[in-house]
């Protein structure tokens, strides 16, 4: 004997769970909700479907944003291995019983031991000092414009060269010239 195969609505007026007239009222809704489709080509608004793709859309945005961050993260390291590199190629080499040039990184007074030539270019726009993770390095001025392109943060100190010529006709102090060996 192979027993027939019941649907739910069946086995639940079979169990008793649901009256015949509520199962009549179910099917008569269901055959009415069909026709309304069929007659108007209405769809049914699915809230699992809309669920489904709302949450889908939500993942992809997140997913989106995760990325350019990591993206943009990536750029960063990279960009820091560039300047990590330029300073390591082109890093003057300093003396250690040179002179004290003194300038200034987050509102602290830091000390570099330079020799004289080197402190002279330092001032005159030749050298700039660069700063590498906590160490400070001198490169030229040229290396520190291309690292300032790629990290302004990075180059602490360069002072530009002045190309303009001062008109000492009108200046009263002509004659009081300003010594530039001047150690604070």
């Amino acid at each position: 004997m192979s027993k027939q195969k019941l649907s739910l609505q069946e086995q639940l007026l079979k169990s008793g769970l649901v009256s015949s007239a509520k199962a009549k009222n179910i099917k008569s809704d269901k055959y009415k909700q069909e026709q309304l489709l069929r007659n108007n080509n209405i769809a049914v608004v699915d809230e699992a479907k809309e669920l489904v793709q709302k949450t889908l859309a939500e993942k992809v945005e997140k997913d989106r944003a995760l990325n350019l961050q990591i993206k943009q993260q990536e750029e960063q390291k990279h960009l820091q291995a560039q300047i990590k590199q330029l300073i390591e190629l082109n890093k003057q080499p300093r003396e250690a019983d040179g002179l004290a040039y003194h300038f200034t990184d987050e509102n602290k007074v830091k000390t570099l031991y330079v020799s004289e030539a080197m402190r002279d270019a330092l001032i005159k726009g030749r050298l700039a000092i660069v700063k590498l993770g906590k160490n400070y390095e001198v490169v030229a001025a040229e290396i520190a414009k291309k690292i300032s392109l790629r990290a302004a943060a990075s180059v602490i100190i360069h002072n530009e060269q002045s190309t303009e010529t001062v008109d000492n006709k009108d200046d009263p102090y002509a004659a009081f010239e300003i010594p530039d060996d001047l150690m604070w």
